[in-house]
């Protein structure tokens, strides 16, 4: 393994011990949507079945403007065939790449539609640029619950503790279930990297010590990522790996990788990239905990397209 920089080898007071009881260890199920790389978790307590949905897809066809929902109603296939009762629906952060399905497995499945606190940050900023208007709430109260950083809660008899984790975007968190994090964007597997930070009120330097605080945790921690790509080399999807694979080998942020190399590389990136493809629907409905804008008098709903503005 490569030898790890100063940073990595200091645990902070806020990075949690990682519990490796088989008895508190999750199921995992895994859904991959590949028209948007996503992939959604279902995690539950064997002991209770109670589950928890992570960072779900509601499909959307930006060409005929219409949603569908084959990706969510696999997630409830398993939620039924398994017998789980659902108690959270979890999101990473706001998605610019997809639509939540939240809304829809909660009317379906029941639960809380939870986000990191730092969700109001994100909402004031797109708030405005869509104009969404003095009735669009800028406090997060959309979602059923906001947590902030060390905050614990419940799956069963599964302690989770979330941890703020900001850069790609100021919301973003990830969750510890007993070994396992999910990651959300902050991260992807080894082979591809890291999150962009180019994206409103995203930023690199803030991208990397969320990264460090991550890679802090123990070796053998299980890493679940949001996404994948499929980058040169390699023909099949991943999305499982480990801190200890991470810390060895991850082309953007592997140990030995100092804070403004980390910068210098992320933001001469991200120069390079286009805008995510759904970034400007999908966010309009991700700020509000997956819910779409009310319908106009006509009785339709609309997205706005901000025209010369980003």
């Amino acid at each position: 393994m490569a030898s790890l920089d100063p940073v990595l080898q200091v645990a902070t007071e806020q990075v949690l011990h990682v519990n490796a009881e088989p008895a508190l260890q999750p199921e995992i199920a895994s859904f991959f949507d590949a028209a948007t790389f996503t992939a959604t978790y279902v995690v539950h307590d064997p002991a209770t079945r109670e589950a928890a949905i992570v960072d779900s897809v509601l499909d959307f066809d930006p060409n005929s403007g219409r949603t569908a929902t084959a990706s969510a109603d696999a997630v409830i296939q398993h939620i039924t065939s398994h017998n789980l009762k659902v108690i959270w629906l979890l999101e990473t952060h706001a998605h610019a790449d997809h639509f939540s399905a939240a809304p829809y497995l909660q009317e379906k499945l029941g639960g809380k539609i939870a986000i990191g606190e730092h969700i109001a940050t994100v909402q004031k900023v797109f708030g405005k640029l869509f104009n969404a208007g003095a009735a669009f709430a800028s406090d997060g109260s959309q979602f059923d619950v906001l947590f902030a950083d060390g905050d614990t809660f419940m799956i069963g008899n599964l302690p989770v503790t979330v941890m703020h984790v900001p850069g790609h975007t100021p919301a973003c968190v990830a969750y510890v279930v007993g070994n396992v994090v999910f990651v959300g964007d902050t991260m992807f597997m080894p082979d591809y990297g890291t999150a962009r930070a180019d994206l409103p009120v995203g930023n690199a330097a803030t991208l990397f010590r969320s990264l460090r605080r991550i890679l802090s945790l123990p070796l053998q921690t299980r890493l679940f990522m949001c996404h994948d790509y499929l980058p040169k080399g390699r023909t099949t999807y991943a999305w499982e790996t480990t801190v200890a694979a991470e810390r060895d080998s991850n082309v953007h942020a592997h140990g030995g990788v100092t804070e403004a190399e980390f910068v210098l590389m992320r933001e001469a990136r991200d120069a390079m990239l286009d805008m995510p493809r759904l970034m400007l629907p999908s966010v309009q409905v991700n700020m509000r905990a997956g819910h779409f804008p009310s319908p106009d008098d006509n009785g339709i709903v609309y997205l706005k397209i901000p025209v010369n503005a980003v």
